[in-house]
């Protein structure tokens, strides 16, 4: 495991900017006035780990190639530099989020099978929220679903008709059982 470089940094930073908005430093502040109890981003292979500082510092004990993770799998870089938010950084960006849908139950299955939400399942939204900015999908008792991207801008929902697409699917957590195969291999 090693620290980002500065573009992988940048690159990771305003893709999780996109979910968090300025609420991102909250995810790296210490909570106290430790600095080993501040949170860190470790790469290891193209895999981004999100973590407290001791834990990575005694980490580095571990060979490399005996390593298989270590903290909260936020994503990984693609062979072309982008970066990829998995489904398991559900847990550290959720309670940070901006912009937040809420999905009545008769669209709850739909989306956790894969599916792009439509107005008709939309319980609630954030207000002001923009047209391509990343959301957190939400049931109506507040557990976390996945994440997305509007396709429309909060002040457009009305008129829009019941079977239009709103929120772009990204991730969901049905993909612990679709791809269970591949989600935790190297």
């Amino acid at each position: 495991m090693r620290p980002l470089t500065e573009t992988e940094t940048q690159t990771l930073f305003s893709k999780l900017a996109q979910y968090t908005g300025r609420s991102l430093n909250n995810l790296i502040l210490p909570s106290g006035g430790d600095d080993n109890d501040r949170n860190v981003f470790r790469l290891h292979g193209s895999r981004v780990y999100f973590m407290r500082l001791s834990l990575a510092n005694l980490a580095t004990s571990i060979p490399r190639d005996n390593l298989l993770s270590l903290g909260t799998c936020i994503g990984k870089f693609t062979k072309t530099g982008k970066f990829r938010v998995a489904i398991t950084a559900l847990d550290v960006i959720a309670p940070h989020a901006r912009y937040k849908v809420w999905i009545l139950p008769k669209g709850e299955m739909s989306f956790m099978y894969g599916g792009n939400v439509v107005k008709a399942h939309v319980g609630r939204w954030s207000e002001d929220c923009p047209e391509h900015q990343g959301v957190i999908m939400y049931d109506m008792n507040d557990t976390p679903l996945g994440f997305g991207v509007s396709t429309r801008a909060s002040n457009q929902l009305k008129q829009l008709s019941p079977t239009d697409i709103v929120v772009a699917r990204q991730a969901d957590i049905g993909e612990f059982l679709r791809s269970e195969d591949t989600l935790f291999t190297t």
